[in-house]
């Protein structure tokens, strides 16, 4: 299939990727740091929102403390540290009332771990880090896409049958090259080309892990919020899991 058909049959889902490149560009630009906390946030709870209907949670008061979870991460100095408190409290109250269970935890386990990663990074080493990692991710995503049409045969993984081992190779050298070639403005080229690398590898099984989710609640996107590409957590999958090793390997590498 050439890039031409590909585009052909791609159309809307070009255009809306394109709004969002822009609105995306228009954020970094403007690096401010309320903005960029508030934008986080609302896409956090949407991604809350998609969850709780892929883990056939029904509990309205889990916004509540979902959106308490996010305001108390501005203002608290380790954003990603506040998840653990979190999950100790809902056991605290669960041991104490003798309610237990443990799917009211899964939404704040995926995506509110990942959520507050993502906020870490941009708290901790700046806008243009967060951008290192969305040119990871979405280039791994798109370059597997267009590779894995192009030329994929054979099937990656039975977990997401149209993902080809073909794309995925294609996608992460794509990503690592050009991350890890951006990458050496903040670090050297060798910690840059790992980080960049290990960082497409995690997005890969991100996006495998939200399929297996999808999957098992019968779903084919997570919403409808985005023309052609789903929900929230179809467009932030990669980055759910990306997100969380380029902090932990900036902050023990770097």
């Amino acid at each position: 299939m050439n890039l031409k058909t590909l585009y052909e049959s791609n159309k809307q889902r070009v255009f809306t990727g394109l709004v969002m490149a822009a609105f995306a560009s228009l954020v970094a630009f403007l690096n401010n740091a309320l903005l960029t906390w508030l934008i986080l946030g609302v896409m956090y709870l949407f991604a809350f929102y998609e969850a709780m209907n892929l883990f056939d949670v029904k509990d309205n008061k889990l916004y509540v403390y979902a959106v308490l979870l996010w305001l108390a991460a501005f203002i608290y100095p380790n954003p990603d540290d506040l998840i653990y408190l979190a999950i100790i409290g809902f056991l605290a109250v669960m041991a104490y009332t003798k309610k237990v269970d443990y799917r009211l935890l899964a939404p704040f386990l995926y995506p509110s771990v990942s959520m507050l990663f993502l906020y870490a990074l941009y708290h901790d080493f700046g806008m243009s880090v967060l951008v290192w990692l969305v040119i990871v991710v979405a280039l791994t995503d798109t370059g597997a896409y267009f590779v894995g049409k192009s030329i994929g045969k054979t099937s990656f993984s039975p977990t997401s049958p149209n993902k080809t081992l073909e794309g995925v190779i294609g996608g992460v050298l794509i990503g690592t090259v050009v991350g890890a070639l951006y990458g050496t403005f903040f670090i050297s080229l060798w910690l840059s080309a790992i980080i960049a690398l290990v960082t497409s590898i995690a997005s890969v099984f991100g996006d495998l892990f939200e399929s297996y989710l999808k999957r098992e609640a019968g779903l084919k996107d997570s919403g409808n919020l985005f023309p052609g590409h789903g929900g929230m957590l179809d467009r932030l999958d990669g980055y759910l899991f990306g997100g969380v090793v380029m902090v932990i390997l900036l902050r023990g590498l770097a």
